[in-house]
């Protein structure tokens, strides 16, 4: 069999896998840009970074997730919207179907880990049909060394065949595309959809389930670190500036999206970064903007000239959520081991459509609960399927629901755990409108948010006298080195006050009928909410 040199002694027949054409066992990147172009899966742009395009897929598919319902993790799992069951009987027909379709096929396999700490990283393996989805997981997860190649055992396998679609009439799925977790059989099988997230989410998914069991916090947020060792996280769902602002020249950068907060400390759960990239700014975001220039960045449906190779990060015409997955080690002042201490600062990101919450405030504990519970953003056009393009207020609990697959109180209750027992200062940062809302207002500075984050973390907001919120019930600092004064207080930015009163109220019954899924939350995170 060509190319089958086994860099593992557990083959693929331990997965029902057989009958292959060619095996590829943990490619390099030079060797997968080969075979990217060879097979016309994409094309070599200016300066070295590979371009594809996921066809009509081009976000994440949130109806399209399910987890198999079996004795192991039924009773742990939090069903719903997020998580939906699916048959074992269906899954094992599924999977014989997708198995008889790979017969003859070219297989790619990159063994890997989950999870920069040794105690908890996930031994995993990831299956592709295609050169460029094998790059990608290449690139986003922790690579084995060459004398444990042989040894790996994945604990967790995803099987990603994007042009194997299911038959929902026989399968009982909601479309062609499928993205199935199943904990007793340690697989994840992902179809119907060449959208490259999938991958990377799925194993976040499992990450959410087995590691709060061992007493660890698992965070969709990213963490970067000050020369004196202080460690940041910025907790957010896409588009709320995650990444932009993690991503610190002063600062080491640990990871840009998913962590753990072990008794350790923080540490990255991937090898790699995985930003949007549209309308990407060299001034506003020089250390992104550089990856998007490099060999080894792989680019996701971002619009590239055929003739002359270059691309255009402006261009919206295929989606908004235009991507980059480049490895960590692109960013120069990356945390090459992915760990870090326990975080002396915890920013809660949301991006608020409606104009109305304050570009920063402070949070007390049980505040930090309530809004980790109740995860308000506006989601950003393009980031799932089926989105127009005006942003749409949302509530994602844990800043991240589509990935939790725990209950919720889990998360929020080792959150509150680990800020009072390392003392962290919690803050709630507005990226979005000011003014006004969205279509009236104006996007909140990139560089008096950047200002108001470097006056959180280097201790000096938290000397500042705070005024509490009326309606938001948070603590709002009344200066900030490089802020005008006036930016820190959302109703003065508004031409009619009244307006901005009636506006805020109406959030704040938003946030208040959401939380009262929670009504099992202790009572002084239900005390902080805000006042309606």
């Amino acid at each position: 069999m060509q190319g089958d040199v086994r860099h593992s002694q557990y083959g693929l027949e331990h997965h029902g896998i057989s009958n292959l054409s060619a095996v590829h066992w943990n490619l390099p990147t030079p060797a997968l840009y080969e075979h990217v172009v060879r097979r016309q899966e994409g094309l070599v742009s200016h300066l070295g970074p590979i371009v594809v395009s996921t066809g009509h897929h081009t976000g994440r598919s949130p109806n399209d997730k399910f987890i198999v319902r079996e004795p192991s993790s039924e009773g742990k799992t939090w069903w719903g919207k997020a998580n939906q069951p699916f048959a074992r009987d269906k899954f094992e027909g599924l999977y014989r179907r997708l198995l008889a379709y790979l017969q003859m096929k070219e297989l790619y396999v990159q063994d890997c880990y989950a999870g920069a700490d040794p105690a908890y990283r996930l031994p995993i393996r990831v299956i592709t049909e295609t050169a460029w989805h094998s790059l990608f997981a290449r690139t986003m997860f922790a690579r084995l060394e060459k004398t444990k190649a042989a040894e790996h055992v994945p604990e967790f396998t995803v099987l990603n065949v994007p042009r194997f679609q299911a038959a929902p009439e026989l399968d009982e799925t909601n479309s062609e595309a499928f993205i199935i977790l199943n904990f007793e059989k340690k697989m994840v099988l992902i179809g119907g959809t060449a959208y490259a997230g999938e991958i990377k989410k799925a194993i976040f998914s499992v990450m959410n389930f087995l590691l709060p069991q061992a007493r660890v916090l698992s965070m969709h947020c990213s963490a970067n670190v000050g020369a004196g060792g202080d460690v940041a996280i910025f907790f957010g769902l896409s588009g709320t500036g995650k990444t932009t602002l993690s991503a610190d020249p002063q600062r080491g950068l640990i990871g840009d999206d998913e962590h753990g907060w072990s008794d350790r400390g923080v540490f990255n759960f991937e090898g790699g970064c995985y930003a949007k990239v549209i309308r990407l700014s060299p001034q506003a975001e020089p250390q992104i903007y550089e990856c998007t220039r490099r060999f080894g960045t792989l680019l996701e449906n971002v619009v590239v000239d055929a003739e002359k190779r270059v691309v255009n990060l402006d261009d919206d015409s295929l989606t908004e959520n235009t991507r980059a997955a480049y490895p960590l080690t692109h960013i120069d002042n990356c945390v090459r081991d992915g760990m870090g201490g326990h975080p002396k600062n915890i920013i809660m990101l949301t991006c608020d459509a409606f104009g109305v919450l304050p570009p920063i405030s402070k949070l007390t504990a049980a505040q930090a609960m309530y809004h980790f519970l109740s995860g308000y953003t506006a989601k950003v056009a393009g980031t799932e399927r089926g989105m127009g393009k005006e942003p749409q207020a949302t509530f994602s609990t844990c800043f991240g629901a589509p990935f939790m697959t725990l209950n919720p109180s889990v998360y929020a209750e080792l959150l509150g755990e680990k800020m009072s027992q390392h003392q962290a200062d919690c803050w709630l940062l507005n990226t979005g409108w000011t003014g006004g809302p969205y279509g009236v207002g104006r996007r909140i500075s990139i560089a008096y948010t950047r200002a108001m984050v470097r006056a959180a973390l280097s201790g000096q907001l938290a000397a500042v006298k705070c005024e509490p919120d009326p309606i938001f019930n948070v603590l709002v600092p009344t200066e900030c080195p490089d802020v005008p004064a006036e930016v820190l207080k959302p109703r003065g930015q508004w031409p009619d006050p009244a307006a901005y009163d009636a506006k805020a109220r109406e959030l704040a019954e938003r946030f208040t009928r959401n939380f009262a899924q929670f009504d099992t939350a202790p009572a002084e995170v239900r005390a902080a909410g805000l006042r309606t």
